[in-house]
């Protein structure tokens, strides 16, 4: 699927739910944030195109604000530091640790039990991790 579709789908909410993964989750993060004429327009978009999926999947309660924006920061941070012309593939190789999901690259910045909180879910809550991991 191109990016194009990819993305069209994602907003629709029609892509199958068990293939939407943490690498797809990425993937639209940073389709959004490539086409967006500013890193506020790109959150903007990957949220509502991530509720709007959340829905009509039938599960609205899924959402995390404080990871989707943790990692569209992350994103956002990596983007500026590679090509801009680089592709989402090589953005990939060059940002392994943002594809591992468990462990999260989240845990060198956040508690656990703030990531739990029923806080951190409806809002973004800002890192509390005071020292690096090992």
């Amino acid at each position: 699927m191109s990016d194009a579709e990819f993305l069209a789908a994602f907003e629709a909410g029609v892509l199958e739910p068990a293939r939407f993964r943490h690498h797809e989750h990425l993937r639209a993060a940073w389709l959004c944030l490539r086409h967006a004429a500013t890193p506020a327009a790109g959150l903007e978009r990957f949220v509502a195109g991530l509720r709007r999926f959340a829905a009509a999947v039938g599960k609205p309660g899924l959402y995390h604000e404080t990871i989707t924006w943790a990692f569209l920061l992350l994103i956002r941070e990596r983007m500026a530091r590679g090509p801009e012309t680089e592709d989402f593939a090589t953005f990939g190789a060059r940002n392994l640790d943002l594809f591992t999901w468990n462990p999260s690259v989240l845990d060198r910045y956040y508690r656990r039990e703030t990531l739990d909180s029923a806080l951190a879910r409806v809002v973004f809550l800002l890192p509390d991790r005071l020292q690096a991991l090992p």
